[in-house]
């Protein structure tokens, strides 16, 4: 217990640092990823705008209350959609009343966890993907209990696992490809790929150096080195995997020795790291704006980005765009999966309420709702049906079909936000020219010490 309340500090320090350092993230991000050990933390949990009372208990024909905290403040369409969900569940039934308090996604984490330090979590947690099961581990979140078949059709991204149990759902799913235009690769004789049949390494490379060669364009492909954080190990660890490696060894989640820097590993390390030795790709000092309209500005000849970026360049280039699956490395493609998710705290006093709310919004016409209003991918095929986008024939079908057939999720365990962070400074050091098998040895180092000082984060040998 010692152990595990000197992770739950040392995350929530992170947290208040990362505040600090600011900076924007794509939609997959999450900043519990971007946590970083620290001395001690504070004891009481913020307060929220409207922070969830505890009323005495209420008469027969009063409905309970349910708080839910949700992480999306300043997103006002993501945000409006969430409360007429709200207002129609609480219209449905006299039993329940959800009433929430949002929060700016930079400060969210930090909330959640400590509010669990002190004992006042909401009945409804929203949470992102792969910090689930730090929380669920921690002790911050309860298994779901929903009707069964609720999840029958589910992306598999969409549903949180740990342990053998299902902790959270996702109202939508998010994919990443590479943005091109036929034009540009037409002109220049390169093979489009498909999801059946997708660039080969030596296929990737050559098409790079024919673009970079070709003098049109600044660089050949943007991989969004402006990003930081979690679009680390959400972008790039899948070219790993591709590789044959990964950030852990998934069989026993103890190490990472061998997945990290074995001979795939390796492998990947340096073709990494050559892509900014040949000039094909900017490094890490690229500019924010560039990530933005470079790409559309024709500076980038290929792009590595994600649905929830796609309309723009869609609007721009019409039927020249393209979003084409990712290169496979040698064991498959791969991309990453798993956004923002619902749950239930192991401490609310209503898990039957909070169960019902939560299946109550996972219906099409939610998933749907969402898709249109923020850009994302919905959670199930058939309410990809009833979106403009996603629907058969829509102009980002493609991005259901990614998600659906390269999709993997982050490594699922309580580690994974130390493994984040060590996992970015890492790819950040080789893109810089550090020498490859010695800066993945002393990642492996990092991991495995942060395994072995949270007593295996519950897996067993």
């Amino acid at each position: 217990m010692k152990t595990r309340l000197y992770t739950l500090v040392f995350l929530l320090i992170a947290l208040v640092l990362l505040a600090a350092c600011g900076g924007s993230q794509p939609e997959p991000a999450a900043p519990a990823a971007q946590e970083k050990p620290a001395a001690e933390a504070p004891t009481t949990a913020p307060e929220p705008t409207e922070a969830p009372a505890q009323s005495a208990e209420p008469s027969k024909a009063d409905p309970i209350k349910l708080s839910l905290w949700y992480h999306g403040a300043g997103n006002e369409t993501e945000r409006a959609i969430l409360l007429q969900i709200i207002e129609d569940f609480n219209s449905s039934q006299d039993q329940w009343v959800v009433e929430m308090q949002d929060f700016p996604q930079a400060s969210y984490n930090e909330s959640i966890v400590a509010a669990a330090l002190a004992g006042n979590l909401p009945d409804i947690i929203d949470m992102d993907g792969p910090v689930m099961p730090n929380w669920a581990w921690s002790g911050y979140l309860a298994p779901l209990e929903l009707s069964e078949g609720a999840l029958d059709g589910f992306l598999p991204g969409a549903i949180g696992k740990w342990d053998g149990k299902v902790y959270s759902v996702g109202l939508w799913d998010a994919a990443v490809a590479i943005y091109a235009r036929r034009s540009v690769l037409e002109k220049y004789n390169i093979r489009i790929p498909t999801l059946d049949k997708p660039w080969t390494k030596d296929e990737f490379d050559a098409a790079l150096e024919t673009l970079q060669n070709s003098g049109e364009f600044e660089y050949a492909l943007d991989l969004g080195m402006a990003w930081t954080g979690e679009w680390y190990p959400y972008a790039f660890s899948p070219f790993l995997q591709s590789f044959g490696g990964d950030m852990i060894d998934r069989s026993t989640f103890l190490t990472a020795e061998g997945a990290l820097n074995g001979p795939e590993a390796i492998e990947f390390g340096k073709w990494w790291q050559s892509l900014f030795e040949r000039g094909l790709v900017p490094g890490t000092s690229q500019d924010g704006a560039d990530r933005e309209t470079g790409f559309l500005e024709g500076k980038y000849a290929l792009q590595w980005n994600g649905n929830w970026a796609a309309l723009p360049p869609l609007e721009k280039y019409g039927d020249d765009m393209l979003f084409l699956p990712a290169p496979d490395f040698g064991h498959g493609p791969k991309i990453g999966a798993a956004s923002w998710q619902f749950g239930v705290s192991a401490t609310s006093q209503h898990k039957d309420g909070a169960n019902a709310f939560i299946e109550f919004a996972i219906q099409d016409k939610y998933l749907a709702a969402f898709s249109d209003g923020i850009g994302l991918i919905p959670s199930t095929r058939s309410a990809a049906a009833m979106t403009k986008n996603y629907a058969p024939g829509g102009p980002l079908e493609v991005f259901f079909d990614l998600s659906k057939e390269q999709a993997l999720i982050r490594p699922p365990t309580p580690g994974y936000p130390t493994m984040a962070l060590i996992f970015e400074k890492a790819l950040a050091d080789i893109a810089n020219g550090a020498d490859v098998e010695a800066t993945l040895d002393a990642a492996v180092d990092e991991i495995d010490a942060d395994i072995e000082a949270n007593g295996g984060y519950g897996f067993q040998d």
